[in-house]
């Protein structure tokens, strides 16, 4: 019979006097260490819609779906971000890519929260978080949320006065400016101070106000 290493011996000794190293789990809750990975906890006030966690996501747990409809004959839009936990493999990469994560309410943290082992798949997700889409004035193609575009427009400061886009995201916000009247009634070509995606706003710029090159 071999006797037992003094390593061993130590580390015996060590667990008759602090107890053992596993939990009780699930007879009593644990609770897991400050630098635990649990699941991705999004924000709807800290989330700015501008859909960068879903690119990093690798194995596309995070379901970004645009919906569009109509109201008042006005052709509107929203964009909805999904956490489906049953898919994802807790590997941080959506708060640590976030676009607001540094900010004081972050689009998405990393929580602690592991045990969510549930027989219906469907309730393994987050709640819905759905934000506004602006759209091209021209073709309707989709350009962003409205939320990303006033958080660029607060990032570029006095600069944000040389895009137009933004310049009309900050009068749709701050509502300076009566709604039946717009900063550039005044100009003749109208249509080139409108929302436009970079395709449309190419062809404005290329064509006169009579439609020819």
């Amino acid at each position: 019979m071999k006797y037992p290493k003094i390593r061993e011996l130590i580390h015996a000794i060590k667990v008759l006097i602090k107890g053992p190293a596993t939990t009780k789990y699930p007879f009593e809750p644990h609770i897991p260490p400050e630098s635990f990975r649990g699941k991705p906890q999004p924000s709807s006030e800290g989330c700015i819609g501008c859909g960068a966690c879903a690119e990093v996501c690798p194995t596309g747990a995070i379901h970004v779906e645009e919906r569009f409809y109509e109201s008042n004959g006005k052709k509107l839009a929203e964009r909805v971000l999904v956490w489906h936990y049953d898919e994802c493999v807790f590997c941080g990469q959506c708060a640590r890519e976030c676009t607001t994560r540094n900010e004081k309410t972050p689009g998405v943290v990393m929580s602690n929260e592991f045990d969510l082992a549930n027989i219906d798949r469907s309730l393994i997700r987050s709640d819905e978080i759905k934000h506004e889409l602006v759209l091209c004035s021209c073709c309707g193609s989709v350009i962003s949320t409205k939320k990303h575009m006033l958080y660029i427009a607060k990032k570029l400061g006095h600069k944000v006065f040389g895009n137009i886009n933004l310049i009309q995201i900050l009068q749709e916000k701050l509502s300076f400016l009566p709604e039946n009247v717009k900063f550039y009634t005044f100009n003749q070509r109208e249509n080139i101070y409108e929302i436009h995606c970079p395709k449309c706003r190419r062809r404005i710029l290329l064509f006169d106000e009579y439609g020819k090159i």
